[in-house]
């Protein structure tokens, strides 16, 4: 479940041979990345999500095009609730790599039954947005197994019965889908609500999703 243009890495003019002086830079700056601290808005939960080891962890498994889209919605209300750090990778030599090595830290979130009011789902494809709206009616969108991948999320958020701290191979409120790798600092609640939901993803897979009333279109602005 869309980025403003600023976040949409440029494509180069063409293949460019690297400096053999930058490579164990860049190697550095690579295992830096997977060993970094992560935190979660706090709005989201106080006490954040740290990422004690993100070696291998991947929320959903493909590769990502290393485009962030941004993803709204009055309020999301879900049933086991799950989440961890993770680290995606995008596709080997993607033009959107930059810098990073093709790697993007993330928190991974999980819901086994999620419903959302008022979707809105937008991706920058530079001077235009790709725009999706969905569940603005009676109907509200609903999704089974939802896992987003996310760098930014923001909202006012409550949870019930949540444990915070737990190591997220042992996670078991949202299933299988919301157990993360061994030795990553994590959470889980019964429940979750949060309004005024605002996200930047990566990444987001789901078993079942309904978009009632689906619109697709393009426009100046996002989401």
């Amino acid at each position: 479940m869309t980025p403003s243009a600023e976040h949409t890495p440029e494509r180069p003019d063409g293949p460019v041979a690297p400096d053999v002086a930058d490579v164990p830079a860049r190697r550095g700056r690579v295992r830096a990345r997977r060993a970094a601290v992560m935190a979660v808005p706090a709005t989201l939960v106080a006490a954040g999500l740290a990422v004690l080891t993100a070696e291998g962890a991947l929320g959903v498994q493909f590769a990502i095009s290393g485009m962030p889209f941004t993803v709204t919605a009055t309020e999301l209300k879900g049933n086991g609730f799950a989440q961890f750090g993770g680290l995606d990778e995008m596709a080997e030599g993607s033009p959107n790599a930059g810098e990073t090595g093709g790697q993007v830290l993330v928190v991974t979130s999980v819901i086994k039954d999620a419903t959302l009011t008022k979707l809105c789902q937008s991706v920058d494809l530079g001077g235009t947005n790709l725009i999706i709206r969905a569940g603005e009616g009676a109907k509200k969108v609903r999704a089974t197994d939802l896992t987003t991948d996310s760098t930014q999320l923001s909202g006012d958020a409550a949870f019930t019965n949540i444990e915070i701290g737990n190591d997220a191979s042992k996670l078991n409120k949202a299933g299988d889908l919301g157990r993360g790798p061994i030795g990553v600092f994590s959470q889980q609640s019964d429940t979750v609500r949060i309004a005024n939901l605002r996200q930047t993803n990566y990444a987001t897979t789901a078993g079942v999703f309904k978009l009632p009333g689906l619109k697709l279109g393009f426009s100046e602005s996002g989401c």
